[in-house]
């Protein structure tokens, strides 16, 4: 595995990560912690924060942010340590959220419709540019001011609006049918809400959403803290 040296808070010098430089999957998903962590101090009127601020919030160590962060390069200032706006502007290029990324959503039942629904997407740069299902009962109608189209269109609306993400909301049964659909059209990348896994060729990234998953992890850090049988 890939480590660059791990700095004190010292002068901004980005390094983007290369395919060998491997970065675990729990580095990423603290980054995105991070960013959402100096939004709220920016709103709060903080210009600059420390990686002891940082961490201590969120149950990190300084030296776990620093490690986090050193994976893409330095980027605090001495006696300064980090300027908040300068490490917002870092962690989404990293992330790939400085750009707009048009996702196609697949199946408009009640999850579908709360996806739809969900205003957070647009915040974080990405946007449900089309919707499909192959209910007759479904095509057709405005959900959230999208209308739905039936999934034949696909190669057409994915080629409109450049559509390099995709998500699945439909039942098990028809997510790996759905998902080589969105792969013959360019999709790069599926989030998953299916409760099933998918086989995708490995020039295309998957990220499973499952709900009940979740709740068992939930259930198992209650049941097996230190207090549990008091």
């Amino acid at each position: 595995m890939f480590y660059l040296a791990v700095m004190s808070d010292s002068k901004s010098n980005a390094a983007s990560c290369t395919p060998d430089n491997t970065v675990p999957k729990a580095v990423v998903s603290r980054l995105s912690l991070y960013l959402r962590e100096l939004e709220h101090l920016t709103r709060d009127g903080f210009s600059t924060t420390s990686s002891n601020r940082l961490g201590s919030v969120l149950g990190f160590s300084d030296a776990q942010v620093r490690k986090d962060l050193a994976y893409f390069g330095h980027f605090g200032y001495p006696g300064i340590g980090y300027r908040c706006d300068e490490l917002i502007s870092a962690i989404k290029k990293i992330l790939g959220t400085d750009q707009q990324w048009p996702a196609a959503l697949v199946g408009t039942g009640n999850l579908g419709r709360a996806l739809l629904g969900y205003r957070g997407f647009q915040q974080r740069g990405f946007s449900i540019a089309a919707a499909f299902d192959v209910d007759p009962t479904k095509v057709g109608l405005k959900i959230e001011g999208l209308e739905v189209c039936h999934l034949a269109r696909l190669p057409e609306l994915a080629r409109i609006h450049r559509i390099r993400l995709g998500m699945i909301a439909v039942p098990a049964v028809a997510a790996q049918t759905v998902a080589d659909r969105l792969v013959a059209v360019g999709v790069e990348g599926i989030l998953n809400f299916a409760p099933v896994t998918i086989a995708l060729p490995a020039t295309v990234s998957i990220v499973g959403v499952d709900l009940a998953i979740e709740l068992e992890q939930l259930a198992f850090s209650i049941v097996n803290r230190p207090d549990a049988g008091r």
